[in-house]
């Protein structure tokens, strides 16, 4: 990162006014779950995405659709981190952080490294306020924020002044103070505002008067940030480069949401989505219920194990079934994903993973789902799982969820979290030329002969449909729409007979469907690529499995142990069953191997099970991402036991402008 204090400036309105360039900042909104602060990050990330700046983003709000006012557990934040390079995380600690009450700079200042930059509101800095906040003084009159750049700022009073022309109350006035401080943030960081005039234009056209008061608010905090003496310089963030392809910004939910459609159309096959609203998973719904044009039907069921079996039964009509949820739905669903496995037919359960166990921490992240994926269902019911690892792979896992499912006759498990879900990147519009044609080759004819003979002791022969005859490659079984002619059929959830599918009792059938399933389940592999495996050295002795979404902290925290000089090899799964055929050897060839995941260890466990290597977790279960720098500190302990030298990774990370600030005032 170039420094600030040597790199050129320039003159903007006022002499004193300065434009210094950053490679990349890290920004936290954060206020009451009343402000409106994920509005508020998200127009701020908009504006940066249409600059062309890489991103991440991470919100964080309470699962209480109104928490108390004023306190740390009703605090929302929402931080976002941009850069003029390709970055893999929303960033470890915020280098500004946007205040709007006591509360929320107590719960996120313990998160700052020395010489952040705090742009905090004044105005609710109450005696009552700072109580609810657990503050015994005011930490803006003493000296418990030294270490830290502070810009105490009455947000509230200028723009209820700014916007007192509307006529709107007091009330209705302040809730504008949000986009006052994404003006004045826009200003400092050289946003584009075109994008969010026009938004507010669109989002409040029906009441003019709330309109012109938030686009006044905007534009007012600008003109204080280009005007007042307190803030002397601006910062520029250059685009990063991109390689040359259309671009959004892009949340998980949203370009899963894409993804299913897309499967649709490259199937062929109608999208059913039967579903039941449950946090993080929500938006798929509200995102395909806009899409009939291309052959969506949404149902909202009554509850989980509804809404599943409406998608069951969409794929026994010949559609692309689909259900979404989170963990406690999964549970619910249980039975009914059995019974996909004992009918095979093809069927899409989305697992936007949250906190557990139970209801849990509805609106937090957790990778601890994947053995529920694996294993919860009674009987040998193998299903497939795929994980996506950044928000914009959500799309292509959801494509390849759905041509394992209808390829292979299968139930297919994906795994998103709600850091995927919720988080955005920049996405490139893939080319519809480049997507996988998924065939369904529904069956049409009768596929066995049986000799029959009569009582004069002739002998004929008649065709019949047998729904479990299957593909010598794929080992699926035919998928026969009803009212085919001649293809009549039952299936159902009792034990089916090889071939013919009647219902079997007979044990040695009931061993010979059980593995045969697995089977099928197994043949998955022989058509998944080579994984990838990152190590530019050639020399590694330890690697690092990662799975979901800790692909960017993971990726992170290699590049900074690279930086400092050292090697160190990455792997990434997006197929956790079955697993890849390579991942055994791949797992040989190093002598450490580090599973970073957020949950007690469940991939672990399944990586010794299987390939008998003395796999080595780190796992964390706050509800948050993982952090690359205690990923790296992590890895570098185990270089540092293979090499059988220290590892120093001091230096490692460029510095931040928090970093820089620090040494200002040191």
């Amino acid at each position: 990162m170039s420094d600030p204090a040597e790199s050129a400036s320039q003159e903007v309105g006022a002499v004193s006014k300065q434009v210094k360039q950053l490679d990349r900042v890290i920004i936290r909104f954060a206020g009451d779950s009343g402000d409106g602060m994920q509005l508020t990050g998200d127009r701020f990330t908009q504006e940066s995405a249409s600059f062309g700046n890489d991103l991440a983003t991470l919100p964080n709000f309470p699962a209480e659709i109104r928490a108390p006012q004023g306190t740390i557990p009703g605090v929302s934040s929402f931080q976002v981190h941009f850069a003029d390079h390709d970055i893999l995380t929303p960033g470890d600690a915020p280098d500004v952080l946007v205040s709007m009450n006591p509360a929320a700079l107590k719960a996120n200042l313990s998160d700052l490294p020395k010489g952040a930059t705090i742009i905090v509101d004044t105005h609710d800095f109450t005696a009552r306020n700072l109580a609810k906040a657990g503050y015994a003084a005011n930490p803006l009159e003493d000296d418990s924020l030294a270490e830290f750049a502070v810009h105490p700022v009455d947000l509230t009073g200028m723009t209820v002044e700014a916007v007192k022309e509307f006529g709107l109350s007091r009330k209705d006035a302040a809730r504008a103070k949000n986009m006052f401080a994404l003006g004045l943030l826009s200003w400092m960081y050289g946003r584009p505002t075109e994008s969010t005039i026009a938004f507010l234009e669109r989002r409040f056209a029906k009441v003019e008067a709330i309109r012109d008061a938030n686009i006044t608010a905007f534009k007012a905090g600008w003109n204080f940030g280009e005007t007042t003496e307190a803030f002397a310089v601006s910062y520029e963030i250059k685009p990063a480069p991109v390689s040359a392809g259309t671009y959004r910004n892009i949340t998980g939910n949203l370009a899963l949401a894409y993804g299913l459609v897309a499967a649709g159309v490259q199937s062929g096959l109608p999208l059913f989505l039967g579903t039941y609203p449950i946090t993080p998973a929500s938006d798929i719904l509200h995102e395909l219920s806009k899409h009939k044009a291309f052959g969506v039907t949404t149902f909202q069921a009554e509850d989980e194990i509804a809404g599943i079996g409406a998608a069951l039964g969409a794929s026994f009509g010949g559609a692309l079934g689909v259900t979404s949820t989170s963990g406690p739905g999964v549970a619910l669903k249980s039975e009914t994903i059995g019974l996909a496995v004992m009918t095979e037919l093809p069927l899409l359960i989305v697992n936007v993973q949250r906190g557990g166990p139970s209801t849990g921490l509805p609106t937090k992240t957790e990778q601890a789902d994947l053995l529920q994926a694996m294993f919860g269902r009674n009987g040998e019911a193998p299903v497939p799982i795929v994980a996506p690892q950044s928000p914009g792979d959500c799309f292509d896992a959801a494509v390849e969820a759905a041509r394992i499912a209808v390829t292979y006759r299968t139930p297919v498990m994906l795994l998103s979290d709600g850091y995927l879900a919720n988080g955005s990147e920049p996405w490139r519009i893939p080319e519809v030329a480049d997507l996988p044609v998924i065939d369904p080759a529904f069956a049409t004819a009768r596929n066995h002969t049986v000799e029959q003979t009569a009582k004069d002791g002739t002998v004929t022969e008649v065709e019949e449909f047998w729904p479990y005859l299957r593909d010598e490659e794929t080992l699926a079984r035919p998928w026969a729409v009803p009212g085919t002619a001649g293809l009549e059929h039952r299936i159902g959830g009792l034990e089916k007979a090889d071939g013919h599918g009647n219902i079997s009792y007979d044990p040695a059938n009931h061993d010979l469907m059980v593995r045969t399933r697995q089977a099928k389940v197994d043949r998955i592999a022989d058509s998944l690529p080579p994984l990838e495996v990152d190590d530019p050295s050639g020399r590694a002795k330890v690697l690092v499995l990662g799975w979901g979404s800790t692909y960017g902290p993971i990726g992170a925290g290699v590049r900074r142990v690279r930086k400092a000089g050292y090697d160190v090899a990455q792997v990434h799964l997006r197929h956790l069953n079955p697993f890849p055929k390579d991942l055994g050897e791949i797992l040989s060839r190093y002598e450490k191997v580090l599973v970073p995941e957020m949950n007690l260890g469940q991939l672990s466990m399944l990586v010794r099970a299987k390939y008998l290597v003395d796999a080595v977790g780190y796992n964390d279960v706050r509800g948050l991402p993982l952090k690359a720098a205690d990923l790296a500190a992590a890895i570098g302990e185990l270089v540092a036991q293979v090499e059988g030298a220290p590892v120093d990774l001091s230096g490692s990370e460029p510095d931040s402008p928090a970093d820089k600030h620090a040494k200002a005032i040191r």
